[in-house]
């Protein structure tokens, strides 16, 4: 009995299940155009998941004034491990010059997946369960270096309730040390004082080095993050992903330029499960429950009405038919016009021809009584 019964094999058990299934990640980013979303997602897992975006045609769509959803998908192969990776782009949001409820279309959809996932759980076959529940969400900060703005707020409060929220400094390297310290300072106390719910990763009383590696991830936060899928080559001569200025090379993977290491090691090397874990534990829980105690089983979702996109659909509509309403109005005006003169004109024609047959009548009567009047007096 030296080598026991077998029970602490079970975690290489685990280990091969998990090697020959796979596992799937599905991350989202979110962002003003422009601050490097594509770049950075490209650069995390070394591989061009997302082509680059056409700016130039940013502007010839601020009519649409509506956040897309957009779904890129990609299987990664490493050391023989697959993961199915899912990359939910936000294309439009904070674009536009107004852009109050432009964070609906994001915090529906993430609120849909989970209604998706739980709807599938009620049905009797699961096996193919169908799962797009956002297990992380990359928040790009604009790197103004004075606060966050209403809008970083406004959506912030509402995705750190529903989704492992992750706040970034886009283009850290347009910023000094300095202010890149400061602005991350103040970051810190805005989150702090509106209540915003970030990822914090988990503390593990038991094992000093984890415990210590996650007190280190969040105290960085948030993450200053420099992206580029560029080789440049160092005044030492070392060719390393970054980018090229006169004053010298901004290394996307040197800890004292930006914060992207740490920012790959939270979402893959370190922590990645417990973000999957954290996203099924916690944020689908606490809609299922939600949901649970305001609806019975099986009935379906209340839907709300309050998407921006619907209510100027809905706008244009109402405008349309009012529209089309005073158009028939006037044109039933116009026949009621034409109908009451076509009245008046045959009246009239009826009252002359009334006269007419009243003067006919008369002449028959004098014609009548002048015969009557010369037949007597001939007799005579």
């Amino acid at each position: 009995m030296s080598d026991g019964i077998g029970i602490a094999n079970l975690p290489n058990q685990r280990h091969k299940i998990t090697s020959q299934h796979g596992a799937h990640f599905t991350i989202m980013v979110v962002g003003e155009s422009g601050l490097g979303k594509t770049t950075l997602i490209n650069t995390l897992f070394a591989t061009e998941i997302c082509a680059p975006r056409n700016y130039r045609q940013r502007f010839a769509k601020q009519l649409d004034k509506t956040t897309e959803i957009e779904i890129l998908k990609a299987d990664l192969e490493e050391r023989g491990f697959n993961i199915k990776l899912t990359v939910i782009d936000t294309p439009g949001f904070g674009d536009y010059v107004n852009n109050r409820d432009s964070w609906t279309p994001i915090i529906d959809f993430i609120d849909d997946q989970h209604e998706s996932y739980m709807r599938q759980e009620q049905q009797p076959h699961r096996k193919e369960k169908q799962d797009l529940r956002i297990h992380a969400c990359l928040y790009f900060v604009k790197p103004t270096g004075t606060t966050l703005k209403p809008l970083d707020v406004e959506i912030m409060k509402r995705l750190g309730t529903r989704v492992n929220l992750i706040p970034v400094i886009a283009k850290a390297d347009t910023m000094v040390p300095e202010d890149l310290l400061n602005f991350k300072t103040i970051i810190r106390e805005v989150v702090a004082a509106q209540g915003i719910k970030v990822y914090a990763p988990p503390i593990d009383p038991e094992d000093d080095t984890v415990s210590e590696h996650a007190r280190i991830m969040q105290s960085v936060m948030p993450f200053s993050i420099i992206g580029s899928t560029q080789d440049v080559t160092t005044p030492d001569g070392r060719v390393v992903k970054g980018r090229e200025y006169l004053w010298g090379v901004a290394e996307v993977e040197n800890e004292d330029h930006c914060d992207f290491r740490k920012l790959r090691s939270l979402l893959i090397r370190s922590y990645m499960l417990d973000l999957i874990t954290s996203t099924e534990e916690n944020h689908y829980e606490a809609y299922r429950l939600a949901q649970m105690e305001t609806r019975k089983f099986g009935e379906p979702k209340v839907r709300k009405l309050d998407n921006p996109k619907y209510r100027e659909e809905e706008e244009m509509l109402r405008k349309r038919f009012t529209e089309q309403v005073k158009l028939e109005e006037s044109r039933f005006r116009q026949w009621e016009q034409h109908l009451i003169a076509e009245r008046d004109r045959l009246n009239k024609d009826l009252e002359q021809a009334h006269t007419a047959i009243k003067a006919l009548e008369a002449e028959l009567d004098q014609v009548a009584a002048y015969h009557r009047q010369g037949g007597t007096v001939g007799r005579r």
